[in-house]
C-alpha cells in the first residue's frame, strides 16, 4: 500500500513540486525572522530599492555611487517582488528575499524533475530533497542575493542538458515525433534557463555548462576507443547553437547595450576588471583561501546529504559507464575543482554544482554500500553534526546576552538533537539498510537543525547592530522618520550597508569628523563609533557646538569581526 501511495505521490510533476515546496517551507522561516545581513544582501537590497525610487532600471547604484558587479537581473526580480508585495518605503526585507525563496524551490524541483526523468520519478524526488534542505541552499534560500538564483537556473539548465546528452547516448530514433518534440522542449528549457543565469550572475553559469561539456566530451571520446556510437559528440552538435546563442543575446543583450551606453562602458571595466580578474589571481577583498577549503566545507554545506556522500563515490565509482551517473560527476567535479583552485573563494561558490552530487547521492541510496562507504557516511555525517553543535553552542555562549532564555534555549536544543542525534540515527539507519527510516530521519534532522540554527542566530542580539542602533532611534524619539527633528541620520566609523537600507538612502555616512560639523549644526542625529570619539568632540570643540551624547550601544561587528561600541548624539 504504501509503495502505491509513493508511486503516486511521485508521478507526473508532483514530485518535482513537492521538493519546490519543501525547499521553499525551510527557507522561510528563516527569511522571516533574520534581519538584513551584512554585507552583500545589504548591498544588494539598497540598490534594487534605489531602481524603485529613481524609476532607473538600467543603472545599478548604491547611495551615490555606482555597483558595478554583477548584472542586472537580480535587481529587476527584487524590484519586482517589491512592487507586488510591499513598497518601497517600507523597507521590509522580506519583500526582497522572495526571489531567492523561489530561487532555491527552482532548484529543487529542478532536479527532482531531471533526476525522474534520467532515472525514476522516486530517485528524482530523493535528489531534489536532498538540494533542497542541504544546510548551504536552505541558507541561500533566505538571503536576498544572487546565489539561491543562480542554482536554480542552473540546475534548470543542466537538467536539461542531462536529459539531452542521455538521450542521444542511448541512439534515440530520430524519425520518433515524440523524441523530436521532447528534445526541441529540453533545447528550449536549456537555452531560457541558460541566458537567466547570465542575466543573474555573468560568466559563472557558461562556465559551469562548458567545464561539463568539455570533460563529458573528452572522457566520452577517451571510453570509445573506436566506438563512434560511444564517444559521439551529438548530443552538443544539436543544442541548437544558431538560434540559443541568437535567443540568449535578445535576452540578455538589450540591457547590456543600455548599461554600456549609461555608462560609455565603465560597467564593463570595473565589473571585469575591477571585481571579476581579481578573484581569479587573488584573493579578492580579503577572501583569499587555500585549495582543499570547499573540499573541506563540503560535509558541512551538503547537511544532512553528508550521511550519503561515502554512497555517493561509490555510485560514481562503480556505475561511472552509464551515461547519467557520467553526466552528474561531470556537473559536479570539474566545475568544483575550478571554484577549488580559484585563490578567492566564499562557501557559497560551488552550490550551482552540488545539483550533481544530490543526484549521486540519490542514486547511493538504493545500492548496497560497501563498507568503506558505510564509514565514510557515519564519519563526514557525524563530523558535520558535531561542527553544527557546536557552532551552536558557541554562538550563545559568545553573542547570548539579551537573547529570550527559552527561546535561545529551545533553539539550541533543537540544532544539537536535531543535527547530532536525530541525523545520526539516520546514518544509522542506512547503515543497517533500513532506507525509509534513514531518510526519514535525515531529512527532519537536516531540517530541525538549520531552524534551531537560524532561530537561535535571530536571538543574538549583539550581532544585529543596525537594528539596535534603529531601535535605539525610536525609544530615544531621535528617529527623523518620526517627524521631530530633522534627517537624515549621520554615522561616524560605522558605515554596514544594513544599516543604510533600514534609515533610507540619504543616510549619511560619514569620513571623518570635520564631515559632522554641518550634521550637529542642522540638529541631526549622528551615531559615531568608539574611535572616532577624540576626533569628534575635538571638532566639536574647534567649532563651539555643544553635543549631548544620548546613549551608547555596544554589540560584535560580525562583518569585520570586532567589538563596537557607538554613541548617539545630537546638538544640545
Amino acid at each position: 500500500m504504501s509503495s502505491k501511495l509513493i508511486a503516486a505521490a511521485t508521478q507526473g510533476l508532483r514530485g518535482p513540486l513537492l521538493a519546490a515546496l519543501v525547499a521553499f517551507l525551510v527557507g522561510l522561516p528563516c527569511a522571516l525572522i533574520i534581519p538584513p545581513l551584512d554585507r552583500d544582501e545589504s548591498r544588494f537590497v539598497q540598490a534594487s530599492s534605489q531602481m524603485l525610487e529613481s524609476r532607473d532600471f538600467i543603472n545599478i547604484n548604491y547611495q551615490d555611487g555606482p555597483r558595478h558587479k554583477k548584472p542586472v537581473g537580480i535587481h529587476w526580480l527584487q524590484a519586482a517582488s517589491v512592487s507586488l508585495t510591499s513598497e518601497v518605503g517600507a523597507r521590509e526585507i522580506l519583500a526582497y528575499r522572495w526571489p531567492s525563496l523561489l530561487g532555491a524551490a527552482l532548484a529543487a524541483f529542478s532536479l527532482a524533475w531531471g533526476g525522474g526523468a534520467l532515472f525514476d520519478n522516486r530517485r528524482g524526488l530523493k535528489a531534489g530533497l536532498i538540494l533542497g534542505i542541504s544546510l548551504l541552499l536552505s541558507t541561500e534560500a533566505f538571503i536576498a542575493k544572487t546565489d539561491a538564483v543562480l542554482c536554480g537556473f542552473v540546475t534548470l539548465f543542466m537538467a536539461a542538458l542531462a536529459q539531452i546528452y542521455v538521450a542521444y547516448r542511448n541512439r534515440p530514433d530520430g524519425a520518433d515525433p515524440k523524441v523530436r518534440l521532447k528534445l526541441r522542449r529540453l533545447r528550449i528549457t536549456f537555452w531560457l534557463a541558460f541566458a537567466a543565469s547570465i542575466l543573474i550572475k555573468g560568466p559563472i553559469g557558461p562556465m559551469i555548462f562548458l567545464a561539463t561539456a568539455f570533460t563529458l566530451i573528452a572522457w566520452d571520446k577517451q571510453a570509445a576507443k573506436g566506438d563512434a556510437t560511444k564517444g559521439n559528440m551529438d548530443w552538443f552538435r544539436h543544442l541548437g547553437w544558431s538560434w540559443g546563442i541568437a535567443l540568449t543575446a535578445l535576452l540578455v543583450g538589450p540591457w547590456a547595450i543600455a548599461i554600456t551606453i549609461a555608462t560609455d562602458g565603465a560597467f564593463w571595466g570595473t565589473a571585469i576588471g575591477d571585481d571579476l580578474a581579481p578573484k581569479l589571481v587573488s584573493g579578492s577583498e580579503g577572501h583569499f583561501a587555500w585549495p582543499g577549503t570547499h573540499t573541506l566545507m563540503l560535509p558541512l554545506m551538503f547537511f544532512p546529504g553528508t550521511f550519503l556522500l561515502g554512497g555517493a563515490l561509490q555510485a560514481a565509482i562503480s556505475r561511472r559507464l552509464e551515461p547519467a551517473i557520467r553526466f552528474a560527476i561531470c556537473w559536479f567535479l570539474p566545475a568544483f575543482i575550478i571554484f577549488e583552485i580559484s585563490p578567492t573563494k566564499l562557501i557559497h561558490y560551488p552550490l550551482p554544482t552540488y545539483g550533481g552530487l544530490a543526484l549521486l547521492a540519490a542514486v547511493s541510496i538504493g545500492m548496497v554500500h560497501k563498507r568503506w562507504a558505510k564509514i565514510m557516511n557515519m564519519a563526514l555525517g557525524l563530523f558535520a553534526g558535531v561542527v553544527i553543535s557546536w557552532i551552536a553552542v558557541t554562538a550563545l555562549t559568545e553573542f547570548g546576552t539579551g537573547a529570550h532564555p527559552t527561546v535561545a534555549l529551545t533553539a539550541v536544543t533543537l540544532t544539537v538533537a536535531s543535527a547530532l542525534l536525530i541525523a545520526a540515527l539516520g546514518g544509522f539507519f542506512l547503515w543497517k539498510n533500513h532506507k525509509a527510516a534513514g531518510l526519514l530521519c535525515l531529512f527532519l534532522g537536516g531540517v530541525g537543525g538549520h531552524l534551531g540554527l537560524i532561530t537561535l542566530a535571530s536571538q543574538l542580539k549583539p550581532l544585529w547592530m543596525s537594528v539596535n542602533l534603529e531601535n535605539t532611534l525610536i525609544e530615544t524619539r531621535t528617529d527623523p522618520r518620526l517627524g521631530l527633528i530633522p534627517g537624515p541620520v549621520a554615522t561616524l566609523g560605522y558605515a554596514e550597508p544594513s544599516f543604510v537600507f533600514a534609515m533610507g538612502t540619504k543616510t549619511a555616512l560619514l569620513d571623518n569628523a570635520q564631515q559632522a560639523v554641518a550634521v550637529v549644526e542642522q540638529g541631526r542625529p549622528i551615531f559615531v563609533e568608539a574611535e572616532h570619539l577624540k576626533a569628534f568632540e575635538a571638532e566639536m570643540a574647534k567649532n563651539n557646538l555643544k553635543v549631548r551624547a544620548i546613549t551608547t550601544v555596544h554589540g560584535h561587528n560580525y562583518s569585520n569581526g570586532n567589538e563596537v561600541a557607538i554613541t548617539l548624539f545630537r546638538k544640545q
